[in-house]
């Protein structure tokens, strides 16, 4: 859950650095350093805690040059935020940035006597100095010896004192991506930081050993025998990972959402049916399920939670959603008969991956809902949906909640039409109503400077509730997550119904109800729940349909998106939703793109 860049060639790595390192700040956001190879070899070792603003400062002091450097912003997990726990780490030899989690550092800190050279409380300096341990020279025969060591995830990148000038970088389960350009080698956590340089790069395959020159780069198995990357491309332009005028790129992602549906949505059309012909999924993994399992965390088991709920009556067959982190200890009743749903957005959620791990040695077959081309989930798993969202700088995700509901969306109307449950008229019509969910973002995005003014109603606030009943719940889930992660509002979703049986005990005067009704076939009950938090003094927000029927006095404040199906409201309910979080936020004068103690990938468990 860090940031890691790492740069050697003929250009000044520290502007690369610090470059790098802005762009991978949403990915950990505690501290943040830089380790520099000066023309002498000398390592210049900078780290500093809080922003990367704070490590530019420093830098920008140093007025040497160096060609060949390690960059790392952290998000801590072993040890507080303090400038001994910030990366790199020197050790002997070695200098060594990481990302992921060392589950066995306690026995190796023993193993090698260690407990004296420690000047942290992280596993990562144990890990640099379990390799100066192990180096006698060789680089790739340390490196090879440290992972076969190691419990845990991780990727590293590594300088070495006696290989001035290179880089060796080697992972498991947390991401790295590598690439050569006429302006020198590159490896790096995210994309995001390579995007100002070249659009072809590889994936670093785990378990294997990188070994970055000035002037090219070489794979090595574990066996250190070489073998040729597997290029790819961005299909991305530089602009998508700027803020281009917006404040924040939060708010950028939400304008962002109809052309990301658009994106998701229109290449997998044919005659107006969702085909996944080019995805190469084959309708027999639609046919041959009795039963389907979504596996994901936060937002994407939200997204799965609204799925279920669309899903489930249609087609006529157990729908299960479960949280990823908890999934592979609960022994799940799945087998070759299942068709298991991963979401993630990364393609790199570490309880995720290990989740759908298990789904496939359960023999489940594994159906893949991924932004990030490439990425360890979209290559395990049998079959992959990339949506097309672009980046998502944002730690709060928005677009790519809403283009994986729309490939969920799509994967439950294709299951419709090969089982029989929808004819072509019916299946053609459901792609219609998702495609016209678009604009009824678009016109809630539109009235955003009229939500911004019914959010003071919630800035002083210290608690708020989310209700509905259905489908309606399952957004409300997501619009209580969204609060709270950003204006640090403690917010819970409720079922309406479930108010009576012993949470209608929180609402008090003036405590903020942000309600949903949008279902027609459970309307009036939730109307009904409605008017039994106001008559213990809520102040309601209330969501509904334009063409809903009320009585005066349901609301306080009545918030109506465009008349569309029942099973579509989601998409323009999911913009209201992330903009009474975001402009709860800005009202605090809170980071609304980085949040405290959060980060935008998780890799560690």
């Amino acid at each position: 859950m860090c940031g890691i860049i790492g740069y050697t060639g003929p250009l000044d790595s520290k502007k690369i650095l610090l470059n790098g390192l802005t762009q991978l700040e949403y990915r950990g956001y505690d501290s943040a350093g830089a380790a520099l190879c000066m023309e002498n070899s000398h390592i210049c070792l900078v780290r500093r805690t809080g922003k990367v603003a704070n490590l530019k400062e420093t830098m920008e002091r140093i007025t040497d040059v160096s060609h060949c450097g390690l960059g790392h912003t952290r998000w801590a997990t072993h040890g507080g935020v303090t400038t001994q726990n910030t990366h790199p780490h020197q050790a002997g030899k070695v200098t060594l940035v990481h990302n992921g989690i060392i589950e066995n550092y306690h026995q190796l800190t023993e193993q090698f006597h260690l407990e004296a050279k420690l000047h942290s409380e992280t596993d990562s300096e144990v890990a640099a100095w379990v390799l100066d341990s192990l180096y006698q020279g060789d680089p790739l025969e340390a490196i090879t010896r440290l992972v076969a060591l190691i419990k845990g995830s991780y990727s590293f990148c590594i300088m070495f004192e006696d290989y001035p000038g290179e880089i060796y970088a080697i992972r498991n389960v947390s991401p790295l991506v590598a690439a050569y350009t006429r302006s020198g080698s590159f490896v790096a956590s995210d994309l995001t930081a390579l995007i100002p340089y070249t659009r072809q790069y590889f994936v670093v395959p785990e378990d294997h050993i990188v070994r970055l020159t000035s002037y090219k780069v070489h794979l090595y198995n574990l066996q250190r025998h070489e073998e040729m990357p597997e290029l790819m491309e961005v299909n991305w332009n530089m602009d998508a990972a700027m803020k281009n005028g917006f404040p924040h790129f939060m708010l950028k992602e939400i304008h962002e959402q109809p052309e990301a549906l658009r994106n998701t949505i229109l290449p997998r059309l044919s005659k107006g049916l969702p085909d996944f012909t080019d995805d190469q999924i084959p309708d027999d993994i639609f046919t041959s399920c009795s039963q389907i399992h979504i596996v994901a965390c936060g937002t994407a088991m939200h997204a799965g939670m609204a799925a279920r709920s669309m899903m489930e009556p249609l087609l006529r067959i157990p729908v299960t959603v479960s949280v990823a982190s908890e999934f592979r200890y609960e022994e799940p009743l799945i087998g070759e008969d299942t068709l298991v749903i991963i979401i993630s957005q990364s393609g790199e959620t570490i309880d995720t991956l290990a989740a759908m791990r298990l789904a496939k040695n359960y023999g489940a077959a594994a159906l893949s809902v991924v932004n990030v081309k490439g990425s360890t989930i979209a290559r395990e798993s049998d079959y992959t949906l990339y949506t097309h969202a672009g980046p998502e700088i944002a730690v709060a995700s928005t677009k790519a909640y809403s283009v994986q509901l729309a490939a969920l969306y799509m994967i439950g109307c294709r299951m419709a039409l090969v089982r029989g449950k929808y004819s072509v008229p019916q299946a053609t019509e459901f792609m219609k109503k998702l495609l016209n969910a678009i604009p009824a973002m678009e016109s809630m995005i539109a009235q955003k400077d009229s939500i911004k003014a019914l959010v003071t109603h919630l800035i002083n606030k210290s608690d708020a509730f989310f209700i509905g009943r259905g489908l309606d719940y399952a957004f409300s889930l997501e619009g209580a997550l969204k609060l709270k992660e950003i204006s640090y509002i403690h917010a819970e979703a409720y079922a309406a119904g479930e108010l009576k049986h012993g949470t209608i005990a929180l609402i008090t005067e003036e405590v903020p109800v942000i309600a949903i009704a949008t279902q027609e076939k459970v309307f009036a009950k939730t109307i009904s729940n409605i008017r039994e938090v106001k008559a213990r003094g809520a102040f309601v927000i209330l969501i509904t349909r334009e063409d809903a029927v009320l009585d005066g006095g349901v609301a306080d404040i009545h918030i109506r998106i465009p008349k569309i199906g029942d099973r579509f409201t989601v998409f323009p309910i999911a913009v209201v939703l992330q903009l009474i979080a975001y402009y709860a936020s800005t009202g605090k004068d809170l980071d609304v793109d980085q949040p405290r103690n959060l980060a935008k990938s998780v890799t560690v468990e």
